[in-house]
């Protein structure tokens, strides 16, 4: 989702939505991506400013405790465009996958932290993880489309992304309140 989007919707919250948000509640969208693939964005309130914010979700082997399935995440090289790898082992059904992806990572200082994928267990992997001053703290607005090598009918996968990826936000500000 590209930024403008991400600013047009935040316009479009009603009152009861923005105090949702400010309670703690994931606010998500999913929507079709693809034959196999999936693609949903989740916003959350994290009552810390954007700097904060920030130091702590550019801490890349730091996602292992953001992120439950996620079971190795390291940086490879550094630089203007970082490489990260990324290991997960993810229960589908009656199977377990393992994943892993190579990630090149552009970052916006304080913004905007785009992943795309350069080789790994996905057909495609792209996210946006976008940072926006929200009164005295941050909105955080993460953005997945995705489609894996296994042919998983993407009404499944965006099913699980709409279950999953609330309970991972709301992990993810835990660790992140809890290491101000």
């Amino acid at each position: 989702m590209s930024s403008t989007n991400f600013k047009t919707k935040d316009l479009l919250w009603n009152q009861d939505q923005q105090k949702l948000l400010m309670q703690g509640e994931i606010l998500v969208e999913t929507r079709s991506y693809h034959h196999w693939g999936g693609a949903v964005t989740a916003w959350m309130y994290v009552p810390l400013l954007r700097t904060q914010v920030w130091q702590q979700i550019t801490d890349y082997p730091r996602w292992v405790s953001y992120f439950p399935d996620i079971t190795k995440s390291e940086i490879i090289t550094k630089g203007e465009v970082k490489r990260l790898y990324q290991a997960a082992q993810k229960a589908f059904f009656f199977f377990t996958a393992q994943v892993e992806i190579y990630l090149n990572v552009v970052e916006i200082i304080g913004q905007k932290v785009q992943f795309r994928m350069e080789k790994g267990t996905f057909d495609d992997f792209h996210a946006d993880l976008e940072l926006k001053d929200m009164g005295n703290g941050t909105l955080i607005a993460y953005t997945v489309e995705a489609t894996p090598n296994i042919p998983i009918p993407s009404i499944f996968i965006e099913q699980a992304m709409n279950l999953e990826l609330p309970a991972n936000m709301r992990q993810m500000r835990q660790v992140i309140c809890n290491n101000k």
